[in-house]
């Protein structure tokens, strides 16, 4: 086996993790600088067993919560308008204010196909569509004086 190769199962070999194969004793037993290697890994393997870590202080999770607890306060908006800065309420919003001026002007304006005739039919209509509360409040009698009135009207427009 190539030096590359021992080298990479060194550190198992080192820990105890795996047993050495006759190929890597052979090759140890031949090469200065693997067996060197090994006896690092196994001195910091050695310190490493010894070491202890520190018991974190008695406040130290009183702390954390405490420091905690000032980064969130920090990430509150201060401003009416930051959360526009999220993309998804942002596009929400747009496609809200979109929607609310179409229906507003839709209903404001309602659908006009441009100037009709004076005499056709949907001029007509949209006259009576106009005056419906005038007809409609005016009684039987006076509906009929108003509609022969209406036809005099006409007439005379009609001939000049």
């Amino acid at each position: 086996m190539k030096c590359n190769e021992i080298r990479e199962l060194l550190p198992d070999v080192a820990a105890g993790v795996t047993a050495a194969a006759p190929e890597v004793n052979d090759h140890l037993r031949t090469c200065a600088d693997c067996t060197g290697t090994l006896e690092e890994f196994r001195k910091t393997m050695a310190l490493l067993d010894e070491w202890q870590a520190p018991d974190p202080s008695p406040y130290f999770d009183t702390r954390l919560r405490a420091r905690l607890r000032e980064e969130a306060a920090k990430e509150q908006p201060s401003r009416w308008f930051a959360w526009i800065r999220k993309p998804a309420l942002a596009v929400s919003f747009a496609v809200m204010l979109v929607a609310g001026v179409t229906v507003w002007m839709g209903r404001k304006g309602g659908v006009t196909q441009g100037p009709t005739q004076p005499g056709t039919a949907v001029s007509d209509l949209q006259t009576l569509d106009k005056n419906l509360d005038m007809f409609s409040d005016s009684d039987s009698d006076g509906a009929s004086d108003l509609l022969d009135d209406l036809q005099v009207q006409q007439d005379v427009n009609a001939n000049p």
